[in-house]
């Protein structure tokens, strides 16, 4: 079924964040800091004030007391430290630090008049990144972090003496570069304040309206009931777009304060400096195996580079990791200890299977690693350390958000197998031996994934038929390219017996739908549908008892078909939706007026959705340059709502994982300034670094119980393993050199120096890991 959004986005019909314009409208440019650490000494604004068209400069001064951005979810204590405040009040942190904003006539006047603003600063010595801000005298940057370190979570599970008893034991070292979500839109808003009525209306909030809403409620001290949010077309959001920012508290305090409508579209640059990093992590890693490959215990210590302030995702990345790092394996004992660390650099936040791209990353090389030492096939070693089906639901032994990693359901084993299948492995090996001996460097490489989706606690739906027969459908999911519109119409079509395009879904306006959590998480399928579901279930038993009241027949007597109610047999005897609205109110005895129904759907617990990456490459030795051959997907999503977005979701978010894995990366210089501020330098993936072939198979052999229609999710699974599967194949196809992949991205300056370091002349299958001391 094709989505219901395209027809008005491929016509060109969609609204976007920079679309909107009201009359007297202004337009803002925010000046941001380029220093990383500095003392704000003064903020002259006379010379930006007097230019004709320039109507104010706000500064922090001008906000007044506000309290600073809270967090959305993380808060392990009641004590936050760091925080960022909406503008810098007498410290900057980081390059591209708000400090003042301007208001003009246009967006060109603001921007130039940014360079008439005069500050003052003085410079304060930095940390670069997280490892250095550890070093004792390392400059502190919130006194409410000692060290630098906001947090450190602490996770084990098993006989802490197995790693030491282990017969092989192998540590390395891993490094997951700094890099973000880039979509095609860039975060935009624009609020209006009407003093008559005092509601303030904001157009262009993404991801999660109602939680945004009523953290500027707090910080404005003005009524939520007043305050209008109102979702446009988001061109990408990827975890990066549509938390509360310092923006989105500054832009309608100032439509609120002067009285006009306020614009801020981002640029490019100011993206790459100022919406959330992501990814940075690194990882010491140890891991302890019987002869045969089975893994005994894994051993991590990591270092997460969060930038300067904590923002409203708090320490979830790092706690995902450590919780995930297991993925479908057994490992009886584990432990990890994450060190959250604050840097002279952008603030971080979530990026597309946030925490779950890193720790696969990691521990997928490190199996690779274990085969290697071992002289085993990959495969055979994933093989024997796979956690069963029987095992269901299986404790992991670490927990995030909340609650404890339990795994729902899953047959990895299964899926791996079948990604195999799909590859060819044992003819892919054949062909790799084949190019290997004609001077061509083939690899493959695997990266089996367990993703967590489906993360609740709520989600809300109401259906609705009008008093002209037409059904809506009212959802407080949110809408970042999911194609939800779609699958939320399909769920309740199924459930009412009317056609999709019968159907009207709204969603991310707070004056229809009151409830709310978001579209994030990959929860659409898995918290969101089921809202929908239920609350359709709920309008249908309405529909029939008052058509039952109208035809003087048994509800179970009734049947649903094309917006008529009709008795089973008996089509001359039916009675339209519009009718059966309007003798709805009051309607039967016993029943609450209207035919309209809510459901709230709780999800008290994740689901486990999973997979298997596989990649086979060729890597140019004289170029360093990776070409991706072929690629395997196969995920279980439990229930394929929608197989065509689905496919979408898989094959979208691996030009992603590729991106992360092969180019991506956020650059800064030891002075603490971003080298990386625009497409010219922050490199990203085109449709011409696809695979040549791309297999996507979707799975539905485990669906899970925890909703009723057994879906699991599908947003992060495409990229999660991308990584891991990329850098295994290219490690396999630089074997010859003696190569070790330990970072990421490849990129081919990063490639040739692995080859360069490796040397032509070590072994093929010289081990690739170092072996603890006193191993035999």
């Amino acid at each position: 079924m094709r989505r219901k959004e395209d027809p008005r986005l491929l016509t060109g019909r969609g609204k976007y964040a920079a679309d909107v314009r009201l009359p007297g409208m202004r337009h803002a440019a925010v000046l941001r800091s380029p220093y990383p650490h500095a003392r704000l000494r003064a903020i002259r604004r006379d010379g930006a004030l007097a230019m004709p068209g320039v109507f104010a400069v706000v500064t922090a001064a001008d906000l007044g007391d506000v309290a600073r951005i809270p967090l959305r979810m993380g808060q392990r204590s009641p004590a936050n430290p760091a925080l960022q405040p909406p503008l810098a009040r007498d410290r900057v942190r980081y390059v591209g630090e708000p400090i003042a904003v301007v208001l003009a006539d246009s967006r060109y006047l603001a921007e130039d008049a940014l360079e008439r603003l005069d500050v003052e600063y003085e410079a304060l010595p930095i940390v670069p990144d997280a490892l250095r801000a550890l070093e004792p005298g390392a400059a502190v940057l919130h006194d409410e972090a000692p060290g630098n370190i906001v947090d450190r979570l602490v996770t084990t599970t098993g006989d802490a003496a197995a790693l030491a008893a282990a017969p092989v034991r192998l540590a390395e070292r891993f490094t997951v570069q700094r890099h973000t979500g880039v979509p095609m839109e860039t975060r935009g808003l624009t609020a209006a304040y009407d003093a008559a009525t005092r509601v303030i209306t904001l157009w262009g909030v993404a991801k999660v309206p109602h939680f945004n809403r009523r953290v500027l409620a707090d910080l404005l001290g003005h009524p939520e009931h007043l305050i209008h949010f109102i979702e446009l077309e988001v061109g990408g959001g990827f975890g990066v777009r549509g938390e509360f920012y310092p923006e989105d508290f500054v832009v309608p305090w100032a439509a609120r304060r002067f009285g006009h409508p306020v614009q801020w579209v981002e640029d490019r640059r100011e993206h790459l400096m100022a919406t959330n990093h992501s990814r940075q992590q690194f990882h010491e890693v140890e891991i302890g195996v019987e002869r045969d490959g089975r893994i005994l215990a894994l051993r991590d210590r990591f270092v997460v580079d969060l930038g300067a302030y904590i923002r409203t995702h708090g320490v979830v990345v790092p706690e995902l990791t450590a919780a995930l790092m297991p993925g479908p394996y057994r490992i009886a004992s584990y432990s990890s200890e994450a060190l959250c660390v604050l840097s002279n650099k952008t603030p971080t936040g979530t990026y597309r299977g946030p925490g779950r791209y890193e720790c696969t990353f990691v521990r997928e090389r490190l199996v690779d690693l274990v085969a290697r030492e071992l002289g085993l096939d990959p495969a055979d070693v994933r093989r024997r350390n796979f956690i069963p089906p029987e095992a269901m639901p299986y404790d992991v032994g670490g927990g995030s958000l909340g609650q404890k990693t339990v795994y729902d359901v899953g047959d990895y084993r299964s899926a791996f197998e079948s990604a195999l299948d799909a590859l060819g492995y044992e003819a892919a090996r054949a062909e790799q031996t084949a190019a290997r001996a004609h001077g061509r460097h083939v690899g493959i490489g695997i990266g089996c994934v367990v993703e967590k989706a489906g993360l609740g606690p709520w989600e809300y739906a109401r259906a609705e038929v009008d008093a002209t027969g037409h059904v809506v459908l009212y959802s407080g999911v949110a809408s970042v390219g999911q194609g939800i519109e779609t699958t939320l119409a399909q769920v309740a079509a199924a459930e009412l017996g009317v056609s999709v395009d019968d159907i009207t879904v709204v969603h991310g306006d707070s004056a229809s739908v009151p409830y709310g959590v978001g579209g994030f998480a990959s929860r659409g399928a898995s918290v969101a549908l089921p809202a929908a579901l239920y609350a359709a279930r709920k309008l249908r038993d309405k529909i029939v008892r008052v058509a039952a009241m109208l035809l003087e027949a048994a509800p179970e007597d009734l049947v649903i078909d094309g917006r008529r109610v009709a008795v089973r047999g008996m089509p001359d005897r039916s009675v339209a939706f519009r009718d059966v609205a309007r003798a709805a109110i009051p309607g039967p005895p016993g029943m609450d007026p209207g035919l309209t129904a809510s459901h709230f759907f709780e999800a008290p617990k994740m689901t486990y959705p999973y997979g298997t990456h596989l990649a086979m490459v060729e890597v140019d030795a004289e170029t360093g340059q990776v070409k991706i051959l072929k690629y395997v997907i196969t995920y279980d999503v439990g229930k394929a709502i929608n197989p065509m977005i689905v496919d979408g979701q898989l094959v979208g978010a691996l030009a992603q994982g590729i991106g992360g894995a092969l180019y991506e990366e956020l650059v800064y210089d030891d002075a603490g300034q971003l080298l990386t501020t625009s497409f010219m330098d922050y490199l990203l993936p085109t449709a011409m670094e696809m695979p040549v072939t791309t297999v996507a198979r979707i799975l539905e052999e485990t669906p899970t119980p925890l909703n009723p229609l057994g879906a699991k999710g599908v947003g992060e699974g495409g990229s999660s393993g991308a990584g891991a599967a990329i850098a295994n194949a290219v490690a396999d196809a630089l074997a010859p050199f003696g190569v070790m992949v330990r970072s990421l991205p490849l990129s081919p300056d990063r490639v040739l120096a692995l080859i360069r370091m490796g040397g032509p002349e070590m072994a093929p299958h010289t081990p690739n890991a170092r072996s603890v001391p006193g191993n035999p």
